[in-house]
């Protein structure tokens, strides 16, 4: 017959035996799946396997860009870059004839920003895109690129010097009014056509 000390003495040994086992399983969960996934640290390899390693790494990119927009918090968000000349503004209106093309670009010195905004009266295809100074001749740096719009506005800095500006593509089969409207740091424009490049200056 078994006596309540007895009793007492074999439940204290399961309770130390089931804790062990906890413990035992935590340290293990926290070496093959919460090191890795957590804090990209794998010393058995496992998260590796697991394919945990990447949401470690993940996780320390998301919080190295976190401490890095808390240590810039309360700064000044608008930055100012004086300009030794007054901005100038533009305003053009081209026809597009029925399954042609066109282009129109800025000349824009790096750091220097452009602000535009323009509709056509029917849908039409367009690349806003940049060639560099030095650029192999025929290479282009596309900024955006979509097809069937009607209108778009937006502000470019020149993340180098060069000519800025947008190719428009009619697809319809009649003729499409675009007008664009700018204003910027730039001194120069080229429309490209079938008869040459026509040049604009400003002051």
């Amino acid at each position: 017959m078994t006596t309540l000390d007895e009793s007492v003495s074999v439940s204290r040994e399961r309770l130390a035996v089931a804790a062990g086992a906890a413990l035992l399983l935590a340290g293990v969960l926290l070496v093959t799946v919460v090191l890795p996934a957590e804090y990209a640290v794998d010393p058995l390899g496992t998260g590796a396997r697991l394919g945990l390693l990447d949401l470690g790494v993940t996780g320390k990119q998301v919080e190295a860009l976190n401490a890095s927009a808390a240590k810039t918090d309360g700064a000044q968000a608008a930055i100012i870059v004086p300009q030794p000349k007054p901005f100038v503004r533009d305003s053009e209106t081209f026809t597009i004839e029925a399954g042609q093309g066109m282009e129109f670009k800025y000349r824009l010195e790096k750091g220097k920003a452009l602000l535009y905004t323009w509709k056509a009266t029917a849908p039409v295809n367009y690349e806003l895109h940049a060639e560099p100074d030095g650029a192999p001749r025929g290479y282009a740096q596309s900024y955006e690129k979509r097809d069937a719009t009607q209108e778009a506005s937006g502000t470019l800095t020149a993340p180098f010097s060069g000519i800025h500006g947008w190719y428009w593509e009619n697809k319809t089969n009649k003729p499409v009014t675009l007008t664009l409207q700018t204003a910027g740091f730039y001194n120069l424009a080229h429309e490209f056509t079938a008869d040459g490049v026509k040049n604009k200056t400003f002051d």
